[in-house]
């Protein structure tokens, strides 16, 4: 037998449904606040995430699906999609159109990594990106989206927001995380010796319980910002208190990825222990122009649809039920079956949800099996029944019938 490859995971029908709930759910929201989807390939070239991802972030350096292909081009399966989008704005000539631009996306997604619960090396996300809008104000709306897509799911959650400040404030603030470590270089793992040169704010992004403890005591970085980036954050707060969307200061908070500038946020969950971040996102206003477009401010967020899921089922939100047919038609014979499959597409034509039997069952196997995917009726058509041009209706939540021409059941099931 083959197996699915590890890290990998089949969305099986039984479950696509609640998938299906999630990304309703995201592109309804989506479209409330003018957002149009956007659709990039699964994978791109690997220049595009070395430069504008980050040449010492653990995704780069470690995680990325990249290969060589026929043409001897470097390839890689895309990590995350803001990159993709960014390219999509600039080669597509976005930037020539009216501002800002707004787009969302929902794309698989791959990192080689180890697997653990809602972390997969094939995982999906649900993206949002504002290109244009340099304000706090676009920064307050992008989180409000994101705010009412997780409350329409049903999930209670915190809000958490920090700034990392620009280029010329994040300068002297990695000056003094340097000064800050470099007594306790030898207590850091490898990796963040790597990046106390490479690039010291990951220091503070570390998972590793020792490295977070010596990170306790690290200089925060609101101390460090510049009046322009203090103003920013400042005029942020103030327009998330403007929605009334409740929010914690967290200093902490910083970005694996090299582009993001000022406004970062995460929304925290504390029904998943301590991967608890279920959405994170900010500003990015140096990626466009690092991957050769002109100096244009962003901002926005993505939100794995796996994480989601996780933290719906273990915080006990609600999702609907299973939609099953809304009638099962069962001929008892040959005859009756072809009668069944001819009304069963015609109700279909008519926009009604119809099952029939494929499997030449007994009536009774009939009844059971539409039980069990959930048919609302089931409607009988035996000799009797073919010979008078009717069938049989049962309604399966009380067993209540009655007999149904069958040139009036599209009539009949529309209504009900």
């Amino acid at each position: 037998m083959i197996s699915i490859p590890k890290g990998t995971k089949d969305v099986l029908p039984a479950d696509s449904y609640k998938w299906q709930y999630v990304e309703n759910a995201a592109r309804e929201v989506a479209a409330l606040y003018g957002l149009k989807e956007l659709r990039t390939p699964t994978f791109e070239h690997t220049e595009l995430f070395s430069r504008g991802v980050g040449d010492t972030t653990d995704i780069v350096t470690k995680e990325m699906y990249t290969f060589r292909d026929k043409g001897d081009r470097s390839i890689t399966l895309k990590p995350e999609g803001t990159a993709g989008a960014a390219r999509a704005y600039i080669e597509n000539g976005l930037a020539g159109g009216a501002q800002p631009v707004k787009m969302y996306y929902i794309t698989p997604a791959f990192r080689y990594e180890r697997p653990q619960a809602g972390r997969l090396r094939e995982f999906h996300q649900f993206g949002v990106e504002v290109f244009g809008a340099k304000g706090a104000d676009a920064d307050a709306e992008v989180i409000a989206l994101a705010d009412a897509l997780l409350k329409k799911l049903g999930l209670h959650v915190k809000l958490h927001v920090n700034s990392i400040g620009c280029p010329k404030c994040r300068a002297e603030y990695n000056r003094a995380l340097k000064e800050y470590f470099a007594p306790r270089l030898g207590e850091l793992c490898a990796d963040c010796r790597s990046r106390y040169e490479k690039n010291p704010l990951r220091l503070l992004d570390c998972k590793e319980e020792g490295c977070r403890k010596i990170n306790r005591d690290a200089p925060v970085i609101l101390d460090y910002l510049c009046p322009e980036c203090k103003a920013h954050f400042e005029a942020l707060k103030g327009y998330l208190d403007l929605a009334g969307i409740e929010y914690s200061v967290d200093p902490r908070i910083v970005r694996g990825l090299d582009y993001y500038t000022r406004t970062v946020f995460e929304f925290v969950s504390d029904d998943i222990g301590a991967q608890g971040t279920v959405c994170g996102g900010g500003r990015y206003d140096g990626l466009i122009e690092e991957i050769g477009g002109a100096p244009t401010p962003a901002v926005g967020f993505a939100a794995g649809l796996e994480r989601l899921l996780i933290v719906m089922e273990a915080s006990g939100a609600p999702l609907p039920p299973p939609k099953g047919p809304k009638v099962y038609l069962a001929g008892l014979d040959g005859e009756c079956r072809k009668k069944a499959f001819v009304l069963a597409q015609e109700l279909r034509a008519a926009g009604i949800s119809a099952e029939t039997d494929h499997m030449e069952r007994s009536v009774k196997a009939q009844f059971k099996y539409a039980d069990k995917i959930g048919a609302e009726y089931v409607a009988v058509i035996g000799g009797n029944e073919l010979a008078a041009g009717e069938m049989n209706v049962k309604r399966m939540a009380d067993s209540t019938s009655e007999k149904v021409p069958f040139a009036k059941a599209a009539e009949y099931f529309s209504a009900k």
